[in-house]
């Protein structure tokens, strides 16, 4: 990684530099349901898609609470679920390394379609690939 991309990485990790570069509540919101409508369209996520319920409103809602969190800005998955604990939170799912791999083509192709600056959105997605990790309890 070059001196410059270290800098701006370091930038981005903060305060809450992450959430107002993302666009802040409607950015997250705005993500959440990118993610949500590639992962219903997307034939490789189908296994996922039928993992959630068939309304995703409450989905989409929680993934975007997560996501300011997760981006340094305001707690909003706690305020209105309480702590979360990814891995318990998903243990009842079997989530191998295929769906994780589904989860993750997903957010790529959402993360692609927001307009935020490129660096960003690869920074964007190495931080993702740790909730993806922690989800995993299967081979």
């Amino acid at each position: 990684m070059t001196q410059d991309i270290e800098e701006l990485y370091e930038y981005y990790r903060e305060g809450d530099h992450q959430y107002q570069i993302a666009g802040g509540e409607e950015g997250c919101y705005k993500l959440a349901n990118d993610f949500y409508d590639v992962m219903e369209k997307l034939s490789e996520a189908r296994k996922i898609l039928f993992m959630h319920p068939g309304d995703l409103t409450e989905s989409r809602e929680k993934l975007a609470r997560f996501l300011a969190g997760y981006m340094n800005g305001p707690e909003l998955y706690e305020e209105k679920y309480g702590p979360l604990a990814l891995g318990p939170a998903h243990s009842h799912l079997a989530i191998g390394r295929a769906e994780k791999e589904a989860w993750l083509k997903c957010m790529d192709q959402a993360l692609a379609m927001q307009d935020w600056p490129e660096e960003f959105k690869i920074f964007m997605r190495m931080r993702l690939q740790t909730p993806a990790d922690r989800i995993q309890n299967r081979p």
